[in-house]
């Protein structure tokens, strides 16, 4: 951890509503007028999408059917360790993107003067000089294995999660709409991405400052079946603080219409206010981050 360059990490699987918070935390730089080195999940895979299916592939006939994106083979955890290591001491790093569609790919060529694809990573370059703070938004940013620790590199760990048939209702409704996927192909995925989701992605969530888990207020036991994904107005997000010593809960409640306590440590808001809630909760937290790290 640093106090003098601070490193923010939002951490959930994709679809979990780290859009959301990524705007919510967009909008607090810009209020503060802080400037953020971003980077994003995708651009510590270790294989790109050509890569990626062909050692599939090859795990499939070794006989390893649960090789995915989730797993340590497909990211490199101790890279994305060392970046948040060495912005936390230096302020600095190098950075890359992953290309995830034909526009991506137009407007970073231009920008690079290279010819890459979707499914491609940009070089290497160096983050924007003299940040206020890095902000992780991806999968993977607490992960911690018997070679790896990145939580201790973290200042502020804000997780974003779904109940898991909520989850899976959105990645089969999104695989299909935007990817053409057939059920029966986003069911296997769901499948052989369960050991990595289970060992590398769950247990993030107990390392998190503050949660944020959508929960649906309708019907939604058999995800397979779901002709709809529930709106936010059909939600409840339960924020979980794990130290809630110094939470000024009351605060909350007067400025968030319809929130509650459920637990000491958990307070419940409707789901339309979610993104409103992320900034009366994490703008104070950011601005005194930031003032720390200032006078540090």
């Amino acid at each position: 951890m640093s106090k003098k360059h601070p490193v923010v990490v939002v951490t959930g699987s994709s679809g979990a509503g780290t859009t959301t918070v990524k705007r919510a935390f967009e909008h607090i730089f810009t209020r503060e007028k802080l400037s953020a080195a971003v980077i994003e999940g995708d651009s510590m895979h270790s294989l790109g999408r050509v890569e990626f299916k062909e050692a599939m592939k090859k795990a499939e006939v070794a006989g390893n059917h649960s090789f995915s994106h989730f797993g340590p083979e497909a990211n490199d955890f101790e890279g994305l360790a060392n970046m948040f290591k060495t912005y936390g001491e230096t302020g600095a790093g190098k950075k890359r993107y992953y290309i995830h569609s034909d526009e991506e790919a137009a407007a970073l060529n231009a920008r690079l003067g290279t010819t890459l694809k979707p499914g491609e990573f940009t070089p290497w370059e160096d983050m924007p000089a003299n940040t206020d703070i890095l902000f992780y938004e991806g999968l993977h940013g607490l992960v911690v294995t018997d070679k790896v620790d990145m939580a201790k590199h973290v200042d502020l760990a804000v997780g974003v999660v779904p109940v898991v048939n909520l989850e899976w209702i959105q990645k089969i409704h999104r695989d299909a709409a935007e990817r053409g996927y057939s059920a029966e192909a986003i069911v296997d995925t769901i499948l052989r991405r369960m050991p990595d989701y289970v060992n590398y992605v769950t247990p993030q969530f107990s390392r998190t400052d503050i949660n944020f888990q959508r929960v649906p207020l309708v019907d939604t036991s058999n995800p397979f079946i779901a002709r709809d994904i529930p709106t936010p107005d059909e939600s409840l997000v339960v924020v979980r603080f794990r130290n809630p010593k110094g939470v000024d809960f009351p605060y909350f409640l007067s400025m968030i219409p319809g929130a509650f306590m459920s637990r000491p440590n958990n307070l419940v808001v409707p789901g339309g206010k979610m993104g409103f809630a992320m900034e009366v909760i994490l703008g104070p937290i950011i601005e005194r981050m930031v003032e720390d790290s200032r006078k540090a």
